[in-house]
């Protein structure tokens, strides 16, 4: 088999052009060049360099050791700071531990928290140096393998648009951040290697580009080869052309989506709201790429959503329930109330109390009878319980949603609601009534979390409030018959667990 050769006239052509594209060309831009030490950032990094004066560019080189392969990660750093300074570069290496960074941000994936925490280095890098643009070596073959990858996980068109030659900064720190420029998406790794050799330039190879564990690998070493041998000889040109066709649809129904935002959204501080009765006529492909963009506009960037985050988000549009809410990755929350449908930020990490309905409910009045009603994106459980020690005060032992209540006391029937002007409560332990506002002050419950607590009230008053306090006359005595109570969130799939 021929070793493929490029001449350097060739990628040198596709990177200038590239260049001038992005407007860096004769702008005197500083840019950040990504070397792992491989094939690809070093052929990238000597392009650069030969047209650096031709394009008035500043270049700093910036090497990220992964820290996993032991001495292999150090020789390659080694060998990225060794290269720079034989071209009269400055350059910025480090050292970080992925394993570490996966466990604290709680990442599932090991090759996303290598490629978070990568970002995150270019970022600080880029931000030191004041660089406008962030120059990777990505090339042709690792397109192709990244669009099969977002097929095989059933990605939408956004992953199967892939990567782009220019793209803006993908995470929300340093923000706004450089652009991300991939000037090889033309050429494939054969002619990285070929346009190196031809300038007498040695280069590293990774033995983790070999590691079985990594699906990437497992897409470049078996599955590709396959495709090309048994299927489409051409099959990496196919995944580019699938690519640039998803792009250039995508671009069309973001246009269309932004002429389309003002009327269909109000945006807050950490929250998107939408009107439900102008977002449901739309497309459905309007209204999942709305969902997404609100998702990302919330938590930055959209990074973790998956397909079926929005299909749940999609399933609260499509219902009417009001107070329905499904939990997001990075602590988003999406929740469907009335006629809107708001994406916003959790208020906390405990469980926020999110209530918006009123409903009379019938309480068992002999054990074996029970209650399980779902209201206003909650279910509420109830079922008497013998009498049993200890007294009233077990009800600071139960957890949060759950209180043990005098069958007594709270008699057949009440009601579920918000609160209202005038409420007042006699906490337990208090021998008087307070008013509810100035209970919900000494609780510190935020204002914003006020009108969504669920008050369980009946002809005596407010006999709990739900997550935080059982009023003094509404807790079972010891010895006595009890209503023992649950409240529970549900997602918009009707389940107790979040989506």
């Amino acid at each position: 088999m021929t070793t493929p050769f490029a001449s350097p006239s060739a990628i040198e052509r596709q990177v200038a052009a590239a260049l001038r594209r992005g407007g860096f060309s004769s702008s005197g831009a500083t840019m950040v060049v990504a070397a792992s030490g491989g094939p690809d950032s070093t052929a990238l990094l000597r392009c650069l360099l030969r047209l650096r004066d031709e394009h008035r560019l500043t270049l700093h080189v910036a090497h990220l050791n992964h820290d996993f392969r032991g001495a292999e990660a150090d020789h390659d750093a080694a060998f990225v700071q060794r290269l720079s300074d034989d071209l009269g570069l400055s350059c910025s290496i480090d050292k970080r531990d992925p394993i570490a960074y996966q466990r604290e941000r709680g990442v599932s994936s090991f090759e996303q928290a290598a490629r978070e925490m990568r970002y995150s280095f270019l970022g600080s890098v880029s931000a030191s140096v004041g660089a406008k643009a962030v120059a990777l070596g990505h090339t042709a073959d690792d397109q192709a393998e990244t669009v099969l990858l977002h097929l095989l996980r059933g990605s939408g068109l956004h992953g199967l648009r892939g990567m782009s030659e220019l793209t803006k900064w993908p995470w929300p720190e340093p923000n706004p951040g450089p652009v991300l420029f991939r000037p090889l998406l033309g050429m494939g790794k054969a002619e990285t290697a070929a346009y190196c050799r031809n300038l007498g330039q040695t280069f590293r190879e990774d033995s983790g580009n070999y590691m079985w564990r990594f699906t990437r690998n497992k897409v470049r070493r078996d599955l590709m080869p396959r495709l090309t041998r048994d299927y489409n000889p051409r099959v990496r040109e196919a995944l580019a052309r699938l690519s640039r066709a998803a792009d250039e649809d995508l671009d069309f129904i973001e246009g269309e989506l932004t002429r389309q935002w003002p009327g269909i959204v109000e945006e807050r501080e950490n929250a998107v709201i939408f009107n439900t009765r102008s977002l449901s006529p739309l497309h459905p492909s309007l209204q999942r790429h709305a969902l997404r963009r609100a998702y990302a506009t919330v938590a930055g960037d959209a990074r973790r959503l998956k397909e079926s985050h929005l299909e749940a988000m999609l399933l609260l549009l499509r219902r009417e329930a009001s107070g329905r809410t499904g939990n997001l990755p990075r602590g988003v929350h999406a929740r469907r109330q009335g006629d809107t449908l708001i994406v916003a930020r959790n208020p906390g990490k405990s469980q926020a109390l999110d209530f918006s309905a009123e409903r009379v409910v019938t309480f068992p009045q002999a054990p074996g009878e029970y209650l399980d009603e779902e209201i206003g994106g909650w279910r509420l459980r109830a079922h008497i319980v013998e009498p049993q020690e200890p007294g009233p005060e077990s009800n600071h032992q139960l957890p949060r949603f759950t209180a043990r209540l005098s069958a007594q006391a709270l008699g057949s029937a009440a009601t579920l609601r918000t609160r209202r002007p005038g409420d007042r409560f006699q906490p337990f332990g208090m021998a008087g009534t307070k008013k509810l506002q100035d209970f919900f002050t000494d609780a510190k419950i935020p204002r914003e979390q006020r009108d969504g607590v669920p008050l369980l009230v009946c002809e005596r008053g407010i006999a709990w409030v739900v997550g935080h306090r059982v009023a003094g006359w509404a807790a079972a005595d010891a010895g006595e018959q009890a209503l023992h109570v649950i409240f529970s969130l549900l997602d918009p799939l009707g389940d107790t667990a979040c989506f």
